[in-house]
């Protein structure tokens, strides 16, 4: 005799908005001593995993005409916590997540938001996953007096980055907050 499934009742949870995750800290920052499989790329030494708001704040930094990189936010975090670098990974997912709260933020009709546009790649490379793409970031650093190229033929296409972008890279300067 074969049973029919009873429909659960609870309500699937809602999908958090960017904001959301933005603002949670996940424990974080973390510290934590290189271990591994991770000595031989990142040498001896400690990391931190920072708190989302912390690389937020840290790309709320570049004004206009200015722009920076990843490496360059895990250094400002990297100094800030008295660590030898940053995580890699998690500066970058937390950037992605400030860019998309960025995004929803404005599309509520907030004015004042994030400016991750000018938060660049390795090289200076515009980063595709940014809300709006390549487009929307072409527009927005071309704006701000930026030449944007294409480099390549790669099987995922073009890849663009800023022309010349050295010479507008700044590092964020974080300090700890007072207690």
């Amino acid at each position: 005799m074969k049973t029919k499934a009873i429909p659960s009742k609870t309500k699937p949870k809602p999908k958090r908005s960017w904001r959301e995750k933005l603002s949670d800290a996940k424990d974080c920052p973390k510290i934590a001593k290189i271990e591994g499989s991770c000595l031989k790329r990142w040498g001896s030494g400690t990391f931190v995993i920072p708190a989302p708001l912390e690389v937020d704040a840290a790309m709320k930094q570049i004004g206009r005409g200015q722009l920076t990189t990843i490496d360059a936010l895990r250094r400002a975090l990297a100094k800030k916590h008295g660590t030898t670098i940053a995580c890699p990974i998690t500066t970058g997912i937390f950037a992605w997540i400030a860019a998309h709260a960025a995004d929803e933020s404005e599309s509520d009709g907030r004015k004042r938001i994030t400016p991750y546009w000018r938060t660049l790649k390795t090289g200076g490379e515009l980063n595709a996953k940014y809300p709006g793409g390549i487009k929307n970031l072409r527009a927005r650093l071309a704006a701000e007096g930026h030449r944007i190229i294409a480099k390549g033929n790669t099987a995922k296409g073009k890849r663009y980055f800023v022309a010349d972008f050295e010479r507008a890279v700044v590092e964020p300067i974080l300090v700890e907050p007072s207690l």
